[in-house]
């Protein structure tokens, strides 16, 4: 699917890059695209996002999340310290403020790889930010990806597949919607949209 996206932004070409925000359902693989992207593209910065939620199998503090526990959380929510946060799948997420915008100050491209609630926050503060809606190719696809994680209970599992629902519900909120048939094609598509190609 071709990417178009709508409006442009108001800041003048010499200023900094505009912010991309990726979101979608879980499951759509935006880390995958993501990952692909920076492989290529290692200049276009992945902002680290602050989680309450713990590791996978290889992840990392400070390269995939900053695993914190509920009251540092807490901390950076009350002090402001965040761009957006939200709760999802029973754990809190949210985007260090003070990075983004030094980096966005220092012209260099930025993306933020968030839920759905984050993505809006987002869009009400930087009202400039280019959002991107990651869609799988169809319901029964993502239904495989979530299940077939094994890395959650089936519990989680219910919790994801229904935020899903919502989150698919939202696309029209969206500048643009990506559909990820090719890991390659998308990557490809989102460095357009970010100006980095």
């Amino acid at each position: 699917m071709a990417a178009t996206s709508r409006g442009t932004s108001p800041v003048p070409p010499d200023a900094r890059p505009r912010l991309t925000v990726l979101s979608g359902p879980s499951g759509v693989g935006k880390s995958t695209v993501v990952s692909h992207m920076r492989k290529v593209h290692p200049e276009v910065w992945l902002s680290v996002s602050a989680t309450t939620r713990k590791p996978r199998p290889g992840e990392k503090h400070g390269v995939h999340y900053f695993f914190v526990t509920d009251e540092e959380m807490d901390k950076l929510i009350a002090n402001g310290e965040l761009l957006e946060w939200a709760e999802f799948a029973g754990n809190r997420y949210g985007t260090p403020r003070d990075a983004v915008v030094e980096r966005l100050e220092a012209g260099e491209p930025v993306l933020l790889e968030i839920e759905l609630e984050g993505a809006r926050q987002v869009k009400e503060s930087m009202s400039d930010s280019l959002l991107v809606f990651l869609a799988p190719p169809n319901w029964d696809e993502l239904v495989r990806r979530l299940t077939g994680r094994g890395t959650e209970s089936a519990e989680v599992i219910e919790r994801r597949l229904a935020a899903a629902r919502v989150e698919l519900a939202a696309e029209s909120e969206f500048d643009t919607t990506l559909v990820n048939t090719s890991v390659e094609d998308v990557a490809r598509e989102l460095l357009a949209l970010m100006e980095v190609v």
